[in-house]
């Protein structure tokens, strides 16, 4: 992962900010996490009725995709190259291992494939390379070889039909500020064998909303209210994926 966004949370103080200013309690991130807490903990019990999956987290940062399936799941591994924020992720006390993985070079091997499995990938393609993308969705390829195998979750939180559009164009050409398409999502996992079969919002109002004191209860509550809405994914400030792989795309065709 050679890129200044990523090297940014090898220092343990870029971490704790992570932690505790983005994901501070009434920030936008944390209401956003507890939405998505709720969907993927119903998306799993449904999707898994007979036999929990193991998740695997690709750049798993401090483990917050694990803590919000903590006893959802069999097992979990995080993957991560910054040891601070792996550092942080052990130190949480949770039911799963941590792997440290290169930056860059092969795409690295899951520590098990023991089907089924939830493969998330939170908080990562917006800001990264091409080449990182594509890394993270062969990662997931290889633990997923089939329709059958389980489900890969992957989140944008900078949808560019959204209200946070607004605010990005005032600040073009800054990384933190980049924008992905849900289209362009759908192209990165269709090259992979992957077909979306869901996609939820969790987020109309951007993080400004959050950040006023007498508009964040007005934001908070209406977001509340809208992400049970169906079509409310297309405006959504943040959007996960659910995808299978497909069959037809992953299996050799018969020989005539």
């Amino acid at each position: 992962m050679h890129t200044e966004y990523s090297r940014v949370f090898r220092d343990a103080r870029a971490v704790r900010k992570y932690e505790q200013v983005v994901y501070a309690p009434d920030s936008y991130s944390s209401a956003v996490s507890a939405r998505q807490r709720a969907y993927l903990r119903r998306l799993v019990a449904r999707a898994f009725p007979d036999r929990r999956p193991v998740q695997h987290d690709f750049a798993c940062g401090t483990g917050r995709a694990v803590r919000l399936l903590h006893g959802m799941v069999r097992a979990a591994h995080g993957y991560d190259p910054s040891p601070a924020m792996l550092d942080r992720a052990r130190a949480a006390g949770l039911f799963a291992q941590w792997h440290e993985i290169a930056e860059s070079g092969p795409v690295p091997e899951p520590a098990t494939v023991d089907g089924p499995a939830i493969v998330t990938v939170l908080r990562l393609l917006l800001n990264v390379s091409d080449e990182i993308r594509h890394r993270a969705i062969a990662f997931a390829a290889g633990v997923l070889p089939d329709a059958g195998a389980g489900l890969l979750v992957v989140e944008n939180h900078g949808n560019p039909a959204s209200l946070r559009h607004l605010r990005a164009r005032r600040h073009a050409g800054d990384p933190w500020f980049a924008e992905l398409s849900h289209a362009q999502v759908a192209m990165l996992l269709t090259e992979y064998g992957f077909t979306i079969v869901a996609r939820h919002g969790f987020a109309l109002f951007p993080q400004g909303a959050y950040r006023r004191r007498l508009l964040r209860p007005v934001a908070r509550r209406l977001d509340d209210v809208l992400c049970r809405v169906g079509w409310f994914s297309r405006y959504a400030t943040d959007v996960l994926y659910v995808a299978q792989r497909d069959e037809a795309k992953v299996q050799p065709c018969d020989a005539h």
